[in-house]
């Protein structure tokens, strides 16, 4: 018999069929063509025997209504869904998603458990996208190593075809439990309603099989589920070297027996985070208490070199600035990126002429393709913070900055406070430095930086509704005592870091909000 579909049939007058990608239960997976937008898309394509039940159509527009309602850097961006009635009375019932490229966790697991450090940051990735999945009322209820893309950007969450409202029942017109059963929370088993706890339990299903390389419970049917949480002794990590005990403590807590034990979401995307930054200098350098080191510091000692061919002044500033403030000594500010002593900056390159750009910008696309990009240090020198505050009250850190001429004399000590020598230009000071503000009030000003943005085009509509709604929640949480200051911020700056990376801003607004999330973490809550 002719089969239903086929390559070059045209959907809803619209998406042109190429091949077939995959295959499951329920499904088929097409690369299809959009011939309005002229781009390669994906189209999930309910299977036939069940696209004649209404109940099933329904239930693949709910996924793509669902999924499309997440704007999220970890799940898969939902475009479309449709319906085709064929001559013969056929229906096809379809969603539109994006077209990722990349592979599967579950086949990159198949060459053995992950590296701890790529295990987290997988995890967190995925909690990240789930506590925006629970925030909108949502329940995937199938998070996989199979429902995980790995791609250039990191993990995606596919695959919302059995998600579902918070609350909602359990079961299916048979009894039947949805899911994949090595994944499945025990409380599903008696068919409890829908709870974000159920995803919590996957997760830690998810961790630790990225750790470990198997599942805490095997198990191919609901039967075998229910022996093996019979039988078992309870999981441990053990054996995975060199993992941090606070990792192993919240992927067992996601495993609890009991849903009320579990952690949310947000709370296991935290406290992985928290774990990824020590083995990250720039994610160190973010969290440092000055992140934009002074233009200029106090001379040399009397007898070192300053401005001669061999020295390297605007190193030995940046050592002694961050010898001052506390800070790693991690690279030059103005050259954008974090050097190595073979990188440094050599005399003559001051960062007052036109050369200062160049290094920042070559900088920046290196780290596109890099692990991370740090926002922190695309601050020109000569640039002000859009966000910080003039302050009356003395600072530590910056001096006075010199000019191309002035830098090359010998520079006299800062005379004491008390001398009466004419006061030296103006400074604005670091953003950090705003202590008189509250939490509220930088809050209020970061919101009106990102109203700008969207405003004026700067800050994509999507990324300023995910960016308002991190700083509102954090707020929230840290002025009820439900949460810290410091985790949020670093999430704020990964956030603003991801969407630069994914072009949803400009490189100066950027800049700008990174100035603005170090004065957050500055004010008085």
């Amino acid at each position: 018999m002719k089969p239903a579909l086929q390559p070059g049939r045209l959907l809803a007058t619209r998406y042109r069929l190429i091949d077939q990608i995959g295959a499951g239960g329920m499904s088929v997976i097409w690369r299809a063509h959009d011939e309005v937008l002229d781009r390669v898309v994906a189209l999930k394509v309910l299977a036939p025997s069940l696209a004649a039940d209404a109940r099933f159509r329904d239930m693949v527009r709910e996924e793509a209504r669902a999924a499309a309602q997440l704007v999220h850097p970890h799940v898969t961006s939902v475009h479309d869904y449709g319906e085709t009635v064929s001559p013969d009375g056929t229906i096809t019932s379809f969603v539109v998603m994006e077209l990722l490229s990349g592979e599967e966790l579950e086949f990159r697991l198949t060459e053995g458990p992950l590296p701890w450090p790529e295990a987290v940051e997988i995890a967190a990735q995925v909690a990240d996208a789930l506590a925006a999945a629970h925030r909108l009322g949502i329940v995937h209820r199938d998070v996989t190593t199979a429902n995980v893309m790995m791609t250039q950007v990191g993990a995606k969450v596919l695959d919302f075809g059995i998600a579902t409202r918070i609350g909602a029942p359990d079961e299916d017109e048979d009894g039947a439990t949805f899911g994949t059963p090595a994944y499945v929370a025990p409380e599903r088993l008696d068919g409890a309603p829908a709870q974000p706890a159920t995803d919590v339990y996957s997760l830690g299903v998810l961790l630790h099989e990225t750790l470990t390389g198997r599942v805490p419970y095997p198990a191919e049917t609901w039967e075998e589920l229910s022996a093996a949480l019979a039988d078992r002794p309870p999981p441990t990590l053990t054996e995975v070297p060199g993992l941090p005990p606070v990792v192993a403590q919240i992927c067992l807590r996601c495993l609890s027996r009991d849903p009320a034990d579990r952690p949310t979401a947000r709370q296991v995307a935290t406290v992985l985070r928290e774990q990824m930054l020590p083995a990250d200098p720039q994610a160190i350098t973010m969290l440092a208490p000055t992140v934009t080191l002074p233009a200029v510091t106090p001379p040399p000692p009397a007898g070192s070199a300053h401005g001669g061919a061999g020295s390297g002044p605007a190193a030995v500033d940046a050592s002694a600035a961050a010898a001052a403030t506390g800070a790693p000594v991690v690279g030059v500010p103005e050259a954008g990126s974090f050097t190595t002593d073979a990188q440094a900056p050599r005399a003559g390159d001051e960062p007052s002429n036109g050369r200062s750009w160049l290094r920042p910008v070559l900088a920046v696309l290196v780290l596109l393709f890099g692990a991370a990009l740090v926002v922190p240090a695309l601050w020109p020198k000569n640039s002000e913070p859009p966000a910080a505050l003039p302050t009356t009250e003395p600072t530590e850190s910056p001096e006075p900055t010199t000019t191309p001429t002035e830098s090359a004399q010998p520079q006299p000590s800062p005379p004491p406070a008390s001398s009466p020598a004419a006061p030296p230009p103006p400074t604005v000071a670091p953003p950090t430095q705003t202590t008189g503000d509250t939490l509220v009030e930088a809050a209020s000003r970061l919101e009106e930086l990102i109203g700008s943005g969207l405003a004026d085009g700067g800050i994509r509509e999507d990324v300023g509704l995910d960016l308002r709604n991190e700083v509102r929640n954090l707020t929230r949480a840290v002025s009820l005592g439900e949460g810290e200051l410091g985790p949020g911020v670093a999430r704020l700056r990964e956030k603003v870091a991801t969407r630069l990376r994914e072009e949803g801003l400009s490189p100066a607004y950027a800049r700008q909000l990174d100035a603005a999330i170090t004065a957050l973490s500055a004010a008085r809550v």
